[in-house]
C-alpha cells in the first residue's frame, strides 16, 4: 500500500515537471515568436493587429502580452501598467500567463511612475514566484529604499548582488541603504567600490566621509570634508562637518575657515546657513574675539529669532564687548586672569597699599592672600575669585570660612560673576566675610586699567 502511494507521488511530481517545462519551452517559442514578427513587419503594424484582436477580445492573452512586451521594449510606463494590470486581473481564468513576469513589469512600471505602494505590492506577489530574480530584487530594492524601509531593502539588495557582485547600481544602491540604516561600518567597501569605479560620485563620497567619522576614522574623514568644501552641492555640509570636527580638537582657526568658505557658497539652504552662523559665532568666542562672534550671532537672531542660546549669547557678549575687563576676567588666560585679581584688590582698597602674599590657582577659582596698610589700619586678607555665572551656596562658603582660619586672615572676601545664594548670605552674616556679586564685581572692573 505504502508503495503504490509512494509511485503515485513520484508519478505525480514528474507530471507537475514536465507540465512546467513543456510551458517554460512554450512561453519561450511565443515569445521568439513575437520577437520574429516584429522584427519582420514592424511595431506599429504588430500594434494595429493586436489591437483589432483585443477590440473583439478585450483578454485575448497573446494580444495583450505582444502589445505588453513593445510597450516594455519602449518603457512607455503607463501602458505597460495598464496591459500587465489587465494580464494580472484574468490569471487566475487563464492559466498560461506567466504571473511571475506580468507583476515583475507591473511592479516596473509603477516603480517609473512613481507609484510605489503599487511597485512594492507587484515586486512583492512576483518574488514569491520567483525569488532569485535579480530586476525583481533590484527594483524592489529600490522601491523599498525610497519607501524608507531600508533593511528590507538591503536584504533584496543583497540577493540581487548575488546574481550580478559587479554590478555598480546595485552596489552603490546597497551602500546608500546601509548608509541610511546607520550601518556605517558595513556601508564602506560598497561605497568605495562605487567610488573606484566613479571617482566623481560627490554624495557617494560626502556620505563615505560621514560613515569613517562615525566609526572614528577621524583624520581620513576631514580630509575628504575638506576635499568637497568648494562643491556647489555638498560644499555646504561639508564646510558644517569640517567645521565641528574642528572644533572638537581645539582648532578653532581651522574651523573658522571652513565656515567662511561656506558663507561664499552659492545657493546654501537655509537651515545649513543658520547651523554655519552660529557655529562661527561661537568659535570666534572661543578665540575671544567678541567682535566677531557678535556679527554672525547678529544674523542668526535676525534670521530666526529664539535660535538655539543665541539671544542669551547675544546679551552676554554684548555686554562682555563693552567691558574688556569683563572679557578678561570670563575668557583670558590663567596669567591675565591673576592680574586683572591683584588690580582688583588695589581698586578695592585703592587708599591702602597692597602686599599680596600668596596665589594659589585651581580650575575653578583664583585665591590670592595680600596684606593691606591703611594710615588707620592693617589686615591681613584672602580673596577668592570665581569665574562662574551660576550660584554659589553656603557649602562653598563654610569652606572659605574655614581657610579663613587656616591662613589666619582676619577678613575675606568672595567674588563672582554670577550670585551667592541666600543661605550663603545668611551663613556671612556676623562673620567677617565681604560677597562681591556681578553687578559690584562690573562696577569695580570698569575702573581698572590694566596697562597702568
Amino acid at each position: 500500500m505504502i508503495f503504490s502511494v509512494l509511485i503515485a507521488v513520484i508519478v505525480a511530481a514528474v507530471l507537475v515537471v514536465v507540465i512546467i517545462l513543456v510551458r517554460g519551452t512554450k512561453r519561450k517559442t511565443l515569445d521568439q515568436d513575437v520577437n520574429q514578427r516584429i522584427q519582420k513587419k514592424g511595431k506599429s503594424a504588430i500594434l494595429k493587429e493586436m489591437e483589432k484582436k483585443l477590440a473583439h477580445d478585450p483578454h485575448n492573452v497573446n494580444a495583450l502580452e505582444t502589445i505588453g512586451d513593445i510597450y516594455y521594449s519602449e518603457k512607455n510606463w503607463e501602458k505597460v501598467w495598464n496591459v500587465y494590470k489587465t494580464l494580472f486581473d484574468i490569471s487566475t481564468a487563464h492559466v498560461e500567463i506567466n504571473v511571475a513576469k506580468c507583476t515583475l513589469r507591473m511592479g516596473i512600471a509603477a516603480f517609473y511612475l512613481q507609484k510605489m505602494e503599487d511597485a512594492i505590492a507587484s515586486l512583492m506577489t512576483s518574488l514569491k514566484k520567483d525569488p532569485e530574480n535579480f530586476d525583481c530584487n533590484f527594483y524592489l530594492g529600490q522601491a523599498l529604499y525610497n519607501a524608507g524601509t531600508y533593511d528590507k531593502a538591503i536584504y533584496c539588495l543583497k540577493k540581487a548582488r548575488i546574481v550580478q557582485p559587479e554590478n555598480i547600481e546595485v552596489n552603490a544602491l546597497l551602500g546608500q541603504c546601509l548608509f541610511k540604516a546607520q550601518k556605517f561600518r558595513d556601508c564602506l567597501p560598497f561605497l568605495k567600490r562605487v567610488l573606484d569605479e566613479r571617482p566623481d560620485n560627490k554624495e557617494v563620497l560626502y556620505d563615505m566621509a560621514v560613515a569613517m567619522s562615525e566609526v572614528g576614522m577621524g583624520d581620513k574623514a576631514i580630509k575628504v570634508f575638506m576635499h568637497l568644501r568648494p562643491d556647489p552641492q555638498f560644499g555646504a555640509q561639508s564646510c558644517l562637518e569640517a567645521g565641528k570636527m574642528h572644533e572638537r580638537n581645539k582648532n578653532f582657526q581651522e574651523a573658522v575657515k571652513d565656515y567662511e568658505i561656506a558663507l561664499k557658497l552659492q545657493n546654501v539652504p537655509d537651515q545649513i546657513m543658520l547651523q554655519i552662523k552660529y557655529r562661527l559665532g561661537n568659535t570666534w568666542i572661543q578665540l575671544n574675539d567678541i567682535s566677531k562672534a557678535l556679527i554672525y550671532l547678529k544674523q542668526v537672531q535676525a534670521i530666526k529669532s529664539g535660535y538655539k542660546d543665541t539671544d542669551q549669547l547675544v546679551a552676554r557678549y554684548s555686554e562682555l564687548n563693552q567691558n574688556k575687563n569683563l572679557q578678561i576676567y570670563l575668557m583670558s588666560g590663567t596669567s591675565d586672569f591673576v592680574a586683572l585679581c591683584r588690580k582688583f584688590i588695589a581698586t578695592y582698597y585703592k587708599d591702602s597699599f597692597v602686599k599680596v602674599e600668596d596665589v594659589q590657582v585651581s580650575s575653578e577659582t583664583v585665591e590670592i592672600v595680600c596684606a593691606i596698610e591703611n594710615p588707620k589700619w592693617e589686615s591681613k586678607q584672602l580673596f577668592r575669585f570665581y569665574r562662574t555665572q551660576n550660584v554659589i551656596g553656603d557649602i562653598y562658603i563654610r569652606e572659605f570660612h574655614g581657610k579663613i582660619r587656616d591662613a589666619k586672615c582676619d577678613q575675606g572676601c568672595c567674588v563672582t560673576m554670577g550670585s551667592f545664594s541666600e543661605s550663603a548670605h545668611k551663613y556671612t552674616e556676623g562673620r567677617p566675610i565681604d560677597l562681591i556679586e556681578k553687578d559690584e564685581l562690573v562696577k569695580i572692573l570698569k575702573k581698572i586699567n590694566m596697562f597702568n
